[in-house]
């Protein structure tokens, strides 16, 4: 079964979808080790972390994809993944879809954004005609090879237009074949169940850090938003901000240790070394080692005898 395939059967049961972003291997491998079921890229936190610069649109299809890439390949799950605006008109869309299908993503995102476009919770967004959205839906669909690949829809005009507007979008949207819906930066549970009306398709809702507030989406309990009819739920956040805390907190103690000279052991703060071979699969990978560059390895596969010379 393909991954791609495995995420349209997530999206088709009867448990809600918990897609937690990942930025990098670690983080990929964190959630697979959690026992979520799916991965999803954050683009906003992949900008961050892999430039340095705040997701104002200066990452390329390149850089994400390079990035997206080794987070696909790190684990087993299925990976849907942030594709900005397409990185263009309809025919860039089309390239776009498949430069992410050939990486082994189970799907994209694509937004309705103006390019260069910024994190969907900043002030300052624009977004494209409903028209041109449309016509992007389109071309996505019509790139694909494999019919599972998930097309996800973004639409960043609820701060843009407002609600009725944005209703009218998702009816396109899903019309020209998004397979699901997301409006980010919902605003209510009433503005959730409206949404959810007049998609007819599953929707996803971003909930961002997941176990903290923001000034924007409420943190809406999960099975309330199960009962709105939402699919799917995504926390692009949460990870690169609990990252971002921890080695913030590991940085004071080291500049309390480099100013007292006494050292400290906390083991509350750091993980292991043990912790992090196992995470990374150290254990597999010095098998296949022994495996492959010992010759006391192929003499017991090829039952001659090693000598001296060799």
């Amino acid at each position: 079964m393909t991954k791609a395939r495995r995420f349209r059967e997530l999206l088709g049961a009867d448990d809600l979808v918990v897609s937690v972003g990942a930025y990098d291997g670690y983080s990929a491998r964190l959630i697979e080790q959690a026992g979520f079921k799916t991965v999803a890229t954050t683009g906003a936190a992949i900008a961050n972390a892999r430039l340095g610069l705040p997701d104002m649109g200066y990452m390329g299809l390149a850089e994400n994809l390079d990035q997206c890439r080794a987070i696909v390949r790190a684990v087993s799950l299925p990976v849907t993944c942030d594709a900005d605006t397409g990185y263009g008109n309809p025919l860039n869309v089309h390239h776009t879809v498949r430069e992410f299908e050939a990486i082994g993503a189970a799907g994209i995102n694509i937004e309705d954004q103006i390019s260069p476009k910024r994190c969907g919770h900043m002030k300052g967004k624009e977004v494209v005609s409903r028209g041109e959205m449309v016509k992007k839906i389109e071309a996505a669909c019509l790139a694909r090879r494999d019919d599972d690949f998930v097309i996800i829809a973004r639409t960043d005009a609820l701060a843009v237009e407002g609600l009725e507007p944005t209703l009218e979008r998702i009816r396109s949207y899903a019309g020209a074949g998004a397979d699901v819906i997301f409006a980010d930066a919902v605003d209510s549970e009433e503005t959730v169940r409206q949404v959810v009306e007049a998609a007819g398709v599953p929707v996803s809702v971003n909930m961002g850090f997941g176990i903290r507030e923001r000034p924007t989406t409420p943190l809406i309990p999960l099975p309330r938003l199960k009962e709105l009819g939402v699919r799917r739920i995504s926390l692009p956040r949460m990870l690169p901000a609990a990252a971002i805390m921890a080695m913030r907190n590991a940085l004071v103690v080291m500049r309390e240790v480099v100013e007292t000279g006494v050292p400290v052991n906390r083991t509350d703060m750091l993980a292991g070394i043990d912790e992090i071979w196992e995470l990374m699969g150290y254990s597999d990978a010095r098998d296949l080692e022994d495996r492959l560059l010992t010759l006391e390895s192929l003499d017991s596969k090829y039952g001659r005898p090693s000598t001296a010379a060799e």
